[in-house]
């Protein structure tokens, strides 16, 4: 293999992605470990993944405008720099708070990492290249996906919730090694603009207070919080057509594939982000598997992804990639009906064949979703392009998780999740998939949305 560098920064991309995933999706597998070493309810354990997801889309935003003036490069090293700290501190936690703080701090490195190296890929990778290797770096985020249940659930099974931390520290210093040393230079397409700190803290503020009620909303200050924080995003997107450097170029939204291709990848995320969640309270609390267990039955989904996202990436460089994203989401969408009707009598046949057409839809979704994304804006845009994607998703994937805890604090209350309150499980979990079946609905229309308009790729 010609190792130049479009391949290195593939293979950059490919391992920060893949590392950075592996952690939060991991970590699902450790959520009852460390609620019970810290006496979390369920609550409070749901925290445990929402609250780095929240940080990531508070910081999203800011981190395409960032990595955009001093260079994506530099900005992904930070990032990872970042979350390395991080994962060693959360080896170091003493107490609920001081892990749920490293969490946070893991969100921001994550922001940074998840936009700059989309935005490398992008920059770096011929046109005609480019939805291959976009696979490829959303091939990393699956394969992450499916190792991480299995190898996650044997350390944690034998070595405790820590080691999965310690297990990815070397692997994070040697992509730090790769990018100061495979790839030269740099690339900056805001260079001479000013950074947005008013736009920033409106958004900021914003999102994290919508998301914050959103997960509230049985209260009056979570309906509060949703509100002032709506009214904020509103704002925000009134402020930044009026700013002559914004955080985000919101005229990109002029644009119905951008547009379109955006709302789909918000909904995908929102349908099915919280499913894996889902399926292992399944397995940990009504089933009564253990770590290990749980883990290799949830490496289905992930796999298959992880074989689909380079192909429908390649494919997408010849067919319409909204048109494949649409077939990738119906497909999903009757992975999530199934679901609808899990409860503790459901057959493992029918589980497994509910996580194959999930791995099967996202797989054919997700990279030529992103593909149409990232094509459909000029070569100067890619950084807000990769930021507007990454706030898609993780948006998606906290306002998922947030539904989650909704849900389950409605019917539970405050109560710890355990065995002896499997119905509660069962019926929280079912509600989640019934509204999620909708969602994805609407998912799929979105991706045939934008297939008619007359903008065109830049491809």
């Amino acid at each position: 293999m010609k190792f130049d560098t479009e391949t290195s920064v593939v293979l950059v991309s490919f391992l920060t992605s893949f590392f950075a995933v592996f952690l939060s999706a991991g970590i699902v597998i450790g959520v009852p470990s460390i609620a019970g070493e810290f006496a979390m309810n369920n609550i409070v354990q749901n925290w445990i993944i929402t609250i780095a997801l929240l940080v990531v889309a508070v910081f999203t935003l800011p981190a395409g405008q960032i990595s955009g003036k001093f260079g994506v490069k530099k900005s992904l090293i930070a990032g990872v720099l970042v979350f390395l700290f991080a994962s060693i501190g959360a080896c170091l936690s003493f107490s609920t708070e001081s892990f749920l703080f490293f969490r946070v701090i893991q969100g921001i490195g994550g922001a940074f990492s998840n936009v700059s190296a989309m935005a490398m890929v992008v920059q770096a990778i011929n046109p005609q290249n480019r939805g291959k290797a976009l696979g490829l770096t959303v091939t990393g985020v699956y394969l992450a996906g499916s190792l991480s249940p299995v190898i996650c659930g044997f350390l944690v099974y034998n070595f405790g919730w820590r080691s999965m931390f310690y297990f990815t520290i070397p692997f994070f210093v040697v992509c730090i090694a790769l990018m100061i040393w495979k790839i030269p230079g740099d690339w900056k397409t805001y260079e001479n603009d000013k950074i947005d700190t008013i736009g920033y803290l409106i958004y900021g503020i914003g999102i994290l207070l919508f998301i914050y009620g959103f997960t509230s909303l049985m209260n009056f200050i979570g309906q509060v919080c949703v509100l002032v924080g709506f009214i904020l995003l509103v704002i925000f997107g009134y402020y930044e057509t009026k700013a002559s450097s914004p955080a985000f170029n919101m005229s990109l939204f002029k644009n119905m594939k951008f547009t379109s291709s955006n709302i789909a990848a918000l909904c995908s995320y929102l349908a099915v982000a919280s499913l894996t969640t889902i399926l292992n309270y399944h397995f940990q609390y009504v089933r009564g598997w253990n770590a290990q267990m749980s883990g290799l039955i949830l490496i289905i989904t992930p796999i298959i992804m992880a074989f689909m996202a380079p192909n429908s990436g390649k494919l997408s460089d010849r067919i319409h990639p909204q048109k494949l994203a649409a077939i990738g989401m119906t497909i999903a969408t009757l992975a999530v009906f199934i679901l609808v009707f899990l409860d503790a009598d459901t057959p493992i046949y029918l589980i497994v064949a509910a996580m194959i057409f999930q791995g099967l839809g996202m797989g054919l979704f997700t990279s030529p979703n992103t593909n149409a994304i990232m094509s459909s804006v000029p070569p100067n845009e890619t950084p807000n392009a990769s930021a507007a994607q990454s706030a898609m998703r993780t948006i998606g994937q906290t306002m998922s998780l947030g539904l989650l805890t909704l849900i389950f604090a409605w019917i539970m209350g405050s109560l710890e999740l355990s065995s002896k309150y499997a119905d509660m499980i069962v019926q929280s979990s079912q509600l989640v998939c019934i509204i999620c079946t909708v969602i994805c609905i609407v998912a799929v229309i979105a991706s045939l949305v934008g297939i008619r308009s007359k903008d065109s790729f830049n491809i």
